[in-house]
C-alpha cells in the first residue's frame, strides 16, 4: 500500500472523526446554532487548517514518501512545483520542497474559503426562499457539505488525471475562469431571487419522487399511507448540493493554479468546505456588509486565471507560490477594508 494512500485514509478518518465531533457537541437537538457555537467551530476548522500547514511544512514528504534526491525530483516535475531545486544537498532541496508544499496547501485553503463566501450569499437565498427555520440550517448545511466532500473528490482527482494528460486543458481553466470573474463584476449589484416553484432542481426532483407539501419537522423523508414522500427540507438539501457543484467548476480549477498535486488540492478545499458550515453561522447576519467583496472575489478569478494562463512566463520571471499568496490576501483585504469604509447606502422608501 502506497504512502498516498495510507496517508489519504488516515485524513480521512481524522475528518469522520471531526464530523462526528461536530455532529454530537453542536446538532444533539434542533436549535439556531448561535454565535458563540460558530465562533468555536469556525476557530477550531482554522486552527486545524493551519496545524495541517505546519505538519506539511515539518514532515511533507512523508506524503509521496520521499526518500532521495531522485524521487525528490520526480514528484516535483511530476506536480509541477514552482520550485527550482538547487541546493547543496538533498536535506536542503527537501526543505525548499516541503516550504513549498505548505505554501501552497495555505493559498489553495485561501482561495476555497474566500470563494465559499459567495456560496453563503446564495445559502441565505435558498433558506430564505424555502422558509427554513433557522434551527434546521445546521442539518441541512451538515449533510449538504458531507456530500460536497464526496463530490470534490471526484472533481479534483478525474481533473489531476486530465490535467496530467492534456496540459492544455490549464489554458481552458484560466479562461474559463477570467470569464467567470468579468461577470461576477458586471453582475455584483444584480439581485438574485430564487423561485422556489420553477427551480430546475425542484422541477427534476419532482419528476422521479412525489413531493411532500409541507415541512415535516427535520425530516428529509415522509411516509403516508405506505408512500414515502420526500419533503421540501430534502429540496432545500439537493438545491445546496447542485449550487456547491456549480461554486466547485470555479473553486477546484483556481487551486489548479496554485499547485497540481491532487492530494495537496484536495486537502486544502475539503478543510475550506467543512469550515464553510461554521462560516456561514458567523456571517449569516451580516453577510450584507462586505458589499464589496464580491468585486474583490471577481478580481481574485480574473488574477488566477491570469496566472493559469500565464504560468510559463510567470515562473520565469520569478514568480512563485509566496507572491500569489500576497496578491490573493491583498485583494481579500482591501475589499473587505473598502466594504467597512464606505458602507452601502440603504435605500430609503418614501
Amino acid at each position: 500500500m502506497s504512502n498516498e494512500v495510507i496517508f489519504f485514509g488516515a485524513f480521512a478518518l481524522f475528518i469522520i472523526l471531526m464530523l462526528a465531533l461536530d455532529l454530537g457537541l453542536f446538532n444533539k437537538k434542533d436549535q439556531p446554532v448561535s454565535l458563540k457555537q460558530a465562533g468555536i467551530m469556525s476557530a477550531i476548522w482554522v486552527s486545524c487548517a493551519i496545524g495541517f500547514y505546519f505538519f506539511l511544512k515539518i514532515q511533507g514528504h512523508i506524503l509521496h514518501d520521499i526518500q532521495d534526491e531522485a524521487h525528490l525530483i520526480e514528484v516535483v516535475q511530476k506536480n509541477q512545483h514552482n520550485i527550482v531545486l538547487n541546493g547543496t544537498s538533498f536535506e536542503e532541496n527537501l526543505i525548499k520542497y516541503k516550504n513549498n508544499l505548505s505554501l501552497e496547501f495555505i493559498t489553495g485553503y485561501v482561495i476555497e474559503y474566500a470563494l465559499s463566501v459567495d456560496n453563503i450569499f446564495v445559502m441565505v437565498l435558498i433558506f430564505s426562499a424555502f422558509g427554513v427555520k433557522e434551527k434546521y440550517y445546521h442539518r441541512v448545511l451538515f449533510w449538504g457539505i458531507l456530500g460536497a466532500v464526496i463530490m470534490r473528490f471526484l472533481f479534483i482527482f478525474i481533473g489531476a488525471t486530465l490535467i496530467s494528460k492534456f496540459g492544455w486543458i490549464l489554458y481552458l481553466f484560466g479562461a474559463f475562469l477570467i470569464y467567470s470573474g468579468i461577470m461576477m463584476f458586471i453582475n455584483r449589484e444584480g439581485d438574485d431571487e430564487i423561485d422556489p416553484e420553477n427551480h430546475k432542481v425542484v422541477k427534476l426532483a419532482s419528476k422521479f419522487f412525489p413531493v411532500y407539501p409541507d415541512f415535516v419537522g427535520n425530516k428529509f423523508f415522509h411516509k403516508v399511507d405506505g408512500k414515502q414522500y420526500i419533503t421540501p427540507l430534502f429540496l432545500v438539501l439537493l438545491i445546496i448540493e447542485f449550487t456547491d457543484v456549480i461554486f466547485a467548476v470555479d473553486s477546484i480549477p483556481a487551486i489548479f493554479a496554485v499547485t497540481k498535486d491532487p492530494y495537496i488540492v484536495f486537502f486544502s478545499n475539503i478543510f475550506a468546505i467543512l469550515g464553510l458550515r461554521s462560516m456561514f453561522f458567523l456571517l449569516v447576519n451580516v453577510i450584507h456588509k462586505f458589499h464589496y467583496l464580491k468585486t474583490g472575489l471577481a478580481f481574485l478569478l480574473i488574477f488566477i486565471g491570469i496566472k493559469m494562463l500565464g504560468h510559463h512566463y510567470l515562473k520565469e520571471w520569478g514568480f512563485t507560490t509566496a507572491h500569489s499568496l500576497y496578491i490573493i490576501i491583498g485583494i481579500l483585504v482591501i475589499s473587505v477594508v473598502a466594504s467597512l469604509a464606505f458602507p452601502k447606502k440603504e435605500k430609503t422608501i418614501y
